[in-house]
């Protein structure tokens, strides 16, 4: 293990027409780095190609072996997209997602030049990738899934052994729930996530995913109950103990997030930014 999560090689052959390569931008948000993927054998479509890193952008190139056909983002967040416009401008490829939304945390140099809707198709080297839309961890967060494999590339959806941040308001942890279940229904034979290897086992991954949002759910209207009256920072340690302090901040955005849920659901109310059950 590494300091950020599991010891991942540089690049890596997945499947036939499937490979990938970590970017160099470990973190305590980011794991090993963020994946990015490369489809296609004769002609190859870039998945999520991180920050823009120089090295990695010749990497990426250097490894195509073949014309680079489309540059496609899963979501706009600052460690998937950056490097995709300057990759499409070297490369002449197309760039394909969704726009960013307002907020901050966004990548806003990312202009498409193909909005993808929920079950747009793009065919690459032959095989059929869809769009799935799976707003929650970010309104216009994309998966993919390769017809021919039967896999999901998950972005930020699903990660393997931790969850991701849900970040109000473009974050939304209702959106979030309903998009896991989705993705769940498509019974994927692996799912390919943005940080981290390669999921053999999707429902497991996605049950757990579920299992531990609704269990902190239940600790969050606990603390209500509780403790009436607090923010919702006020709340994170009445909710977050099994965390470190330093993320006390990124939890608080997540506990928002469970806490605007609770409002949506009838369970919760706020007066002036305080908090309480219902």
């Amino acid at each position: 293990m590494s300091a950020f999560g599991p010891d991942m090689p540089l690049a890596s052959d997945l499947a036939p027409g499937v490979r990938r390569l970590l970017a160099p931008n470990p973190s305590m948000m980011t794991g090993p780095g963020t994946n990015t993927y490369l489809i296609g054998q004769d002609e190859v479509a870039v998945l999520d190609p991180g920050p823009t890193i120089e090295s990695h952008l010749q990497k990426i190139q250097e490894i195509a072996g073949a014309p680079i056909r489309w540059v496609i983002v899963t979501h706009t967040h600052p460690d998937h997209s950056p490097a995709a416009a300057e990759l499409a401008r070297m490369t002449g490829a197309e760039l394909l997602g969704r726009p960013p939304p307002d907020g901050q945390h966004q990548d806003r140099t990312f202009v498409p030049d193909r909005i993808l809707d929920d079950g747009d198709r793009i065919s690459i080297d032959g095989i059929e990738v869809e769009a799935i839309h799976t707003p929650g961890h970010a309104s216009n967060h994309v998966c993919y899934l390769h017809s021919k494999l039967n896999w999901v590339f998950t972005g930020d959806h699903v990660i393997d052994g931790s969850t991701v941040v849900i970040d109000p308001p473009d974050g939304n942890m209702k959106h979030y729930l309903e998009s896991l279940k989705k993705i769940r229904r498509l019974r994927p034979a692996a799912l390919a996530p943005g940080h981290g290897e390669l999921i053999h086992d999707p429902d497991r991954a996605i049950d757990w995913i579920v299992d531990h949002r609704l269990q902190r759910e239940a600790k969050v209207a606990a603390a209500l109950k509780e403790n009436p009256g607090l923010t919702s920072m006020e709340l994170v340690p009445h909710v977050y103990q099994d965390v470190d302090k330093r993320l006390y901040g990124w939890a608080e955005r997540s506990l928002l997030a469970h806490l605007l849920k609770l409002e949506d659901d009838g369970t919760a109310s706020r007066s002036d930014g305080r908090w309480v059950g219902v």
